[in-house]
């Protein structure tokens, strides 16, 4: 049965995708840490990040980088948290958000979907696309870009 990721990734279930390769996808989290929390999911269901292969795993953390960078340059972010957790969901993601402290590293902390702002989470992903394409990344793999 596929993951709610794979039915995102897929397109049944709407998503705020950032990022798209034929590897990896990069999107907002609906339940967010903070605003601009991003997902980077490898394509290929894995349950453990463990269990992933290394071409893939090292694809992913080079995608977190550079979702990182750019969530640190939107949202004026001291850092770029960088959690893998995996219980919420079994299809391997790393999350990506802007931290100030460590409150964000606890995922009981996060916003639920009914308190975000969708506008504010629409806006959030439009500037990390343009902060991604500021950094060079190839604009195709930037979705509505």
């Amino acid at each position: 049965m596929a993951t709610v990721f794979t039915k995102i990734i897929n397109g049944e279930i709407p998503g705020r995708f950032v990022y798209r390769d034929e590897k990896v996808v990069a999107f907002l989290t609906i339940e967010p840490a903070a605003y601009g929390h991003t997902l980077v999911v490898p394509i290929e269901e894995v349950d453990r990040w463990t269990d992933m292969d290394p071409a893939t795993w090292a694809h992913c953390n080079e995608v977190a980088q550079l979702v990182g960078k750019a969530i640190v340059d939107t949202f004026d972010a001291p850092r770029a948290g960088y959690l893998i957790a995996g219980f919420e969901v079994p299809h391997a993601h790393i999350h990506v958000f802007p931290a100030s402290d460590m409150s964000g590293f606890s995922l009981q902390n996060v916003m639920r979907m009914d308190e975000t702002d969708p506008e504010k989470m629409d806006d959030s992903a439009a500037k990390i696309r343009a902060a991604l394409l500021k950094q060079g990344v190839d604009e195709a793999k930037v979705p509505n870009a």
